[in-house]
């Protein structure tokens, strides 16, 4: 897959730079459910709650705004590393996977990488904090395609609540499979509340920060 294509749904896919808002739609439970809407406040995606033991379920739900299934996310067990699946649609028996996420653990650092599948090569890696909503995510060539910040109220100038957040999409960027990756990185930091950081050998704020602004 070439830098910037589509994974999911090209219906998601920007020509220009695009700042979506991530709302979680439950305050008591991690990842009980998201919303999302564009800059005009339009509803995008929706993850509707899965439950008090969302970090258990086996498989989660990313809808577009009228329901229809875009991306189903599997966790997949047993597994070595925290690893996830991705799947077009709704999964059904036997269906393979478009891409999938792991969780690689090592001394005094942890990285999230992504690889798509019928493209030999292509691969993501998500550096940051997840728990502190700043992350970057990064193509094989190291460009940043899309960014996790805090969201800020221009008006009063104060940075909301973790619940709120922005997700900043480069042009070509696919909506679908970054809100898809958003799901995976909101359970892996519910299966680990002791470790905030998706990735500690980079400081997002000073590599790249400014190009999602």
């Amino acid at each position: 897959m070439k830098k910037g294509g589509v994974v999911v749904e090209n219906g998601f896919t920007y020509e220009e730079e695009t700042h979506l808002t991530v709302l979680k739609t439950s305050l008591f439970f991690a990842g009980d459910g998201f919303t999302v809407y564009d800059c005009k406040g339009e509803l995008v995606f929706r993850v509707d709650s899965y439950g008090q033991d969302a970090h258990d379920h086996a498989e989660l739900v990313l809808m577009d705004a009228y329901g229809h299934c875009l991306l189903t996310i599997r966790r997949k067990r047993p597994s070595l590393h925290q690893r996830w699946e991705g799947f077009r649609g709704e999964r059904t028996h036997g269906e393979k996977p478009i891409f999938s996420v792991r969780r690689s653990s090592m001394i005094g650092r942890s990285t999230v990488t992504v690889e798509v599948y019928g493209d030999p090569g292509d691969e993501y890696r998500i550096k940051g904090s997840f728990g502190q909503r700043c992350c970057m995510f990064y193509d094989a060539a190291n460009q940043s395609v899309a960014e996790i910040r805090r969201k800020v109220d221009a008006s009063v100038h104060v940075v909301l609540g973790k619940d709120v957040f922005s997700l900043s999409l480069k042009p070509g960027f696919d909506g679908a499979f970054a809100m898809g990756l958003v799901l995976v990185l909101d359970q892996i930091n519910a299966d680990d509340d002791n470790v905030d950081d998706v990735s500690t050998d980079v400081d997002p704020l000073n590599e790249d920060s400014n190009m999602l602004s």
